[in-house]
């Protein structure tokens, strides 16, 4: 099959794509491949949030046409949770939904992290979180975003499997924190910590905002970005996809990819740290900084700083082929 895509000046993307139901040790894994792998270059692959599968998660930022440069160059795998993708059928009363963890092992990038070169993680949660504390970040949102969640609402009701769903939101509730810890300068060399690239993603106005923030502070500075999207929700992707595809790009190009795609939509900035909070409305003029926090920041700003950081060598994550 194929999928016609339209970018800018009235050009035409076609890719071919393909849906595949593969077996894991936990059950079914639905996967859509869309492109064609490229030599040595790295295939985008994601992971949608709960309540949602990847089409409603990922297809208004993947079908925005400032994403359509990405899509020439690089292949996109998108993996839909056991029972989550449209059209599931309901899963056997004999089948015991996967934990967090076991699900994390259908996903062989994340056994093996030396082959993912970059990570883009938007939400991001390093700690378990309580059914009150779920509960309660779900009515921030409505009352934040009342038009998007009634949009989401009619997709969860009628596009996901109910019974689907509610397993694999027990299983959510029920995932351990990440443990993880910010390594320091001659100090633990083994830190359980991302050992790759992170672009970590927020919406002002999320619930998850402290969450984020929080994660970031746990994570090597040198090795990541905290990127605080303005006027934005939780759903970045849906809300602001073309301001998040510019993201993406600059990040992709930090990873070596892409020198020389095409960048409009941030302002650019001659600020660089190892770890930001950057706005991506460039109508507004907050910069704050303050050398006592966890993460310097720095509002305004495009993710040039990100492209500029040659070391640096993702849910979209972008594992090696």
């Amino acid at each position: 099959m194929h999928e016609v895509l339209r970018a800018k000046q009235n050009s035409v993307v076609v890719l071919p794509w393909q849906e595949d139901d593969v077996e894991t040790q936990f059950g079914q894994v639905h996967c859509t491949m869309k492109g064609v792998p490229k030599g040595s270059r790295p295939v985008i692959m994601t992971f949608h949030d709960i309540g949602l599968n990847y089409k409603s998660c990922f297809n208004p930022l993947f079908s925005h046409e400032d994403m359509q440069e990405i899509m020439r160059h690089f292949a996109v795998c998108h993996v839909d949770a056991p029972g989550q993708h449209e059209g599931a059928s309901t899963l056997s009363t004999e089948y015991t939904y996967p934990s967090m963890d076991q699900l994390s092992e259908t996903l062989p990038q994340l056994n093996h992290p030396d082959k993912v070169e970059g990570l883009v993680l938007i939400n991001i949660n390093a700690r378990a979180e309580s059914v009150i504390d779920s509960l309660t970040h779900k009515v921030e949102e409505i009352q934040n975003n009342p038009d998007l969640i009634a949009t989401y609402r009619n997709h969860i009701t009628n596009d996901v499997n109910q019974s689907n769903l509610a397993q694999f939101f027990k299983s959510y509730q029920s995932r351990r924190g990440l443990e993880i810890e910010r390594p320091v300068p001659r100090g633990n060399i083994n830190a359980r910590t991302l050992k790759c690239p992170a672009l970590l993603v927020v919406g002002d106005s999320s619930p998850a905002v402290e969450a984020v923030v929080e994660s970031n502070a746990k994570l090597n500075p040198t090795q990541t970005t905290l990127l605080k999207m303005a006027d934005c929700g939780g759903l970045p992707q849906v809300s602001q996809p073309g301001k998040l595809t510019e993201a993406f790009k600059y990040f992709i190009q930090g990873m070596g990819y892409m020198s020389s795609a095409s960048m409009t939509r941030l302002v650019r900035s001659r600020t660089a740290s190892g770890s930001s909070i950057a706005s991506c409305d460039s109508s507004r003029s907050r910069s704050h900084t303050n050398d006592n926090q966890p993460a310097r920041e720095h509002t305004d700003v495009s993710m040039e700083n990100v492209s500029n950081r040659s070391h640096l060598g993702h849910s979209p994550s972008v594992p090696k082929p």
